[in-house]
């Protein structure tokens, strides 16, 4: 099937003016050019899109469903346009659970008032690269390891693992844990993002796991007390949740904190960026 952006703006432009010789108009193109590309629409599509008759131009039940669709692609494709003719005068960091716990908001009004000409956007992709791979940021927080090649990252902080708990759990009462106390446990886990598993306890001390891939979900399982979770301190700081406490691992490693780009495009702003959080992490 042979589409192209040529028949979406045509047909859009039709149902726009109402008239084929209007929407020449509007293409800057031949009343001929608008009716051969039309007709080769449909001949691609093997359906009818509009109703033609003397008085006016109407679109099919098809027709709509189609320019409806028609409409998003073609503002689709003005903002990828804009965004890379734009200079990169706008930043995505993508994350996947926690964005930079207590540092996310004075790193977003320090990076307001020192680069106020590159406009900076958070987002949250539940994804292994955060919305890196999938084209939904240009940068990414990861608190694992990206074993994929086409990715360069640099560690930024590290960040306290804590145990989150039901807040009538035994475990609530103390001030913190050791690994061991959660050895008898049922640990929740995301597999995809999360920073926790097994590998963590010795072979004949480890807890069994359920998987998660939301930490709403997350939270909303260890609030009944059925399960609990380990997890860096951001994400207290991000999510607080009514029946959910969070109390420090005493002797669990402390999480890296990552930044990570493509390897062959980086974002311009990669550089400052990565100062900004080595220098707000560093201090405390």
């Amino acid at each position: 099937m042979d589409v192209d952006l040529r028949h979406l703006r045509c047909l859009v432009a039709i149902v726009d003016e109402g008239t084929f010789t209007d929407a020449a108009v509007a293409l800057d193109v031949s009343q001929a050019a608008v009716s051969r590309t039309l007709a080769s629409f449909e001949r691609a599509l093997g359906v009818r899109l509009l109703r033609r008759t003397s008085r006016e131009v109407t679109p099919t039940p098809t027709g709509l469903r189609v320019v409806a669709h028609a409409r998003r692609v073609l503002g689709e494709v003005d903002d990828l346009v804009r965004d890379a003719t734009s200079g990169h005068a706008r930043l995505r960091i993508g994350y996947s659970w926690a964005a930079l716990g207590r540092h996310t908001l004075a790193f977003q009004r320090r990076w307001s008032r020192e680069r106020p000409e590159t406009d900076l956007q958070l987002v949250r992709v539940n994804s292994a690269s955060a919305g890196l791979a999938e084209g939904s940021c240009d940068l990414a927080v990861l608190r694992r390891p990206l074993e994929d090649r086409r990715f360069e990252s640099v560690v930024v902080g590290l960040e306290r693992r804590l145990c989150a708990m039901a807040a009538d759990d035994p475990l609530a009462r103390r001030r913190s844990v050791r690994m061991a106390d959660l050895a008898g446990r049922t640990l929740l886990v995301d597999r995809r993002t999360g920073t926790t598993t097994v590998d963590l306890w010795p072979p004949e001390a480890r807890p069994a796991t359920e998987e998660t891939h939301d930490v709403d979900d997350w939270l909303t399982v260890i609030a009944t007390g059925r399960c609990i979770g380990m997890t860096p301190e951001s994400t207290a700081h991000q999510y607080r949740r009514p029946g959910v406490v969070y109390r420090p691992v005493r002797d669990g490693e402390p999480i890296a904190v990552r930044l990570a780009w493509w390897r062959d495009d980086p974002h311009p702003a990669t550089q400052a960026v990565m100062e900004l959080l080595t220098s707000l992490y560093r201090e405390g």
